[in-house]
């Protein structure tokens, strides 16, 4: 079960990493092999399906995603915890988002979903 405590200290985390902009800091949250899904991949890396595995791949989408937008910048609103998840609910750059985070055991995260208002 994901305490509250860690989620709290996730969220402040992902939130600050992002608000950096430094990818290697928004990275470290993540499994080499982790999947991340968003329709933004659709739009940004343009890959159909909206899923993109590895943090290669994902660290080359988000770079990109960065470049294109410097202005950059996450509201944390709430957070949410399950089993083995974290849900972050921001104000984004483009209004509201929630990203679900599934975690293995070295509290890495394995898949995200990203979900946009």
């Amino acid at each position: 079960m994901i305490s509250r405590e860690f989620a709290q200290k996730f969220s402040d985390h992902w939130i600050e990493s992002w608000n950096s902009h430094d990818l290697d800091q928004i990275l470290s949250h993540y499994d080499d092999d982790f999947e991340m899904s968003s329709p933004y991949i659709m739009q940004i890396a343009g890959e159909p399906t909206g899923v993109l595995k590895g943090k290669n791949n994902v660290g080359a989408y988000w770079r990109s995603a960065l470049e294109k937008i410097p202005t950059l910048k996450f509201e944390l609103v709430d957070f949410l915890t399950g089993v083995d998840s974290i849900t972050i609910y921001y104000r984004g750059v483009h209004g509201m988002a929630a990203e679900v985070f599934i975690f293995n055991s070295a509290d890495k995260v394995i898949k995200a979903y990203a979900h946009y208002a």
